[in-house]
Parts: C-alpha cells; sequence; structure tokens
C-alpha cells in the first residue's frame, strides 16, 4: 500500500491530543529498573547484596527475593525469595509489602482468595503510604472478590487513586470497567479517556499496548464516533510495536479512505511514536 507522508512540521505536535507522556509514578520506574540491573548482577554484586540483606537491609532483601525468584543469577529458589521478600516487608519496606500482597492473589481470577485477610492487610499498608501498584491490586482485590464480598466503591476509589499517579494498568483497569459498565455506569467515552491516558506512557510498560488496542478498535467499530484517521493512527501504533511490525490492520482500515486522510494519519502515528519511545535503560 503506498502511503503518502506530509513532512513533520511543528504545529501537529500541539495538534495531537495528549502528545506529552504522563508521568509514571516514580516507585514504578524504580522497581522496574531494579529488575533490569538484577538480571545480569556479577559474582561480586551479589556477594555484596547477599551480606547487605543478612545485616537487616530492607532494601537489599527486597533486591534479593527479586534474584532468587528471577533464577537468572543464582537458580531459582521461590522458598528463598518469599523468606527475604518477607524479611524486608515485615521491617515496614513498601515496596516489599506490595509484593507480599499481590503473591496471595496467584493466578486466581475472582472469589476469595486463601489467606485473603492477609493479603488485603499487606496490601492496604502499602497503599495507604502512597503506593500505586498497591492501589492498583487492592482495587483489582474489591472488584473480584478476592477478601470475600465484592466492593466495587472501595475498588474504584482505590483504581482511581493509582490511576492518577500515572499507573497505566490501573487506567486500563478503570477503562475497561467502565467499557463493560462493571461497577460503574456504562461509558465508551469515559472508557476511552482512560485508554488515552494509559496508553500516554513509554510504548513498553505494562498496560499501553491494550488500551492501544482497545482505542483502535473503538474507533473502528464505531463505539466512538468513526473515525478512520484516529482508526488508523492508533493501528499504525500498534503495528509498529509488534514483533515482526505489521500493517495488515492499518490496509484494512485504509481501504475507505482518501490519500489525504492516510497521510493525516500515518503523519499523527509518526509523531506519537517519536514522543512514546521505550523506557530509557
Amino acid at each position: 500500500m503506498k502511503v503518502l507522508r506530509a513532512p513533520l512540521v511543528v504545529f501537529v505536535l500541539f495538534s495531537l491530543s495528549l502528545a506529552a507522556q504522563e508521568n509514571v509514578p516514580e516507585s514504578y520506574l524504580h522497581k522496574l529498573a531494579t529488575i533490569d540491573r538484577l538480571q545480569t548482577l556479577s559474582s561480586t554484586d551479589l556477594a555484596d547484596l547477599t551480606s547487605r540483606a543478612q545485616s537487616g537491609s530492607a532494601d537489599a532483601q527486597y533486591q534479593l527475593a527479586f534474584v532468587y525468584g528471577a533464577g537468572q543469577v543464582v537458580p531459582r529458589d521461590m522458598a528463598a525469595s518469599d523468606l527475604w521478600m518477607r524479611k524486608s516487608a515485615e521491617q515496614g519496606y513498601v515496596p516489599a509489602e506490595t509484593d507480599i500482597g499481590e503473591h496471595y492473589f496467584g493466578k486466581h481470577t475472582a472469589g476469595p482468595v486463601p489467606n485473603g485477610a492477609d493479603a488485603e492487610r499487606w496490601l492496604r499498608l502499602a497503599a495507604t503510604q502512597g503506593d500505586a501498584e498497591a492501589q492498583l491490586w487492592l482495587g483489582i482485590g474489591y472488584d473480584r472478590g478476592y477478601f470475600g464480598d465484592i466492593d466495587y466503591q472501595e475498588s474504584l476509589k482505590w483504581l482511581r487513586e493509582s490511576s492518577d499517579q500515572g499507573l497505566p494498568d490501573a487506567q486500563l483497569t478503570l477503562a475497561q470497567m467502565y467499557k463493560d459498565g462493571h461497577g460503574v455506569p456504562k461509558s465508551d467515552e469515559g472508557a476511552a479517556c482512560w485508554y488515552r491516558r494509559a496508553a500516554d506512557h513509554f510504548s513498553d510498560i505494562s498496560g499501553v499496548f491494550g488500551a492501544e488496542v482497545e482505542l483502535a478498535y473503538m474507533y473502528r467499530d464505531g463505539r466512538l464516533k468513526r473515525n478512520d484517521v484516529e482508526a488508523y493512527m492508533w493501528f499504525a501504533i500498534v503495528g509498529a510495536e509488534v514483533n515482526p511490525p505489521t500493517d495488515d490492520d492499518v490496509k484494512e482500515v485504509s481501504k475507505s479512505m482518501t490519500e489525504a486522510q492516510i497521510a493525516e494519519a500515518q503523519q499523527k502515528a509518526d509523531v506519537w511514536i517519536t514522543l512514546h519511545p521505550p523506557r530509557p535503560r
């Protein structure tokens, strides 16, 4: 398919909605950076980390729990991972409290989880201290009845707090609740608002890709006011992020578009991709 690519001029940057990325919680970015770094620890680094963990450093204990859980630097040992994570959490280290609480959920999808009261306690400890991931999982837990009865009011409260901090997974979850009318009045516009916010982050952060896909289909299928330029734009963004890249959906949408519309949509996609790269490592 021949695509006309107009020059990227300055006014396009201002015409794109949400061109500037939303902030991601610093604690979340710090966690991702820590996980990246721990995957390549040297034997000297591991010995130093273990020594600091044994000496009582809550941060080192938290990191060592990830090392044992990942099984890349040392043989995977979930018992050791759980031990070090709990030691860290029991010292009041917020990221560890979140991880302990989330761990109780496992692959559960609905209904009470074993030891749900403990899961709720750990997550609430972290959530009330402002941890966005804990707020996300607390919201999910109340929505799915993990702690006993379903409580939409508590679910929405915590999901909104997490979303307002900029966590894409929380924004995606809120969008899906509006899309399905689950705990809130059904609203495609309300869903789209949160999908757009979830999409407006570094391209490789959890929750972003799913939001982009949802927006593309909502525009294409007329759940929002049908807009082929917007549908093309989001499909082009999605297609550029998969491996290998694909333009199958773009080709399908473009069948009903003029060359000028295609050029406009491709230009908007190119600018969006430029402004939303993978996070720095």
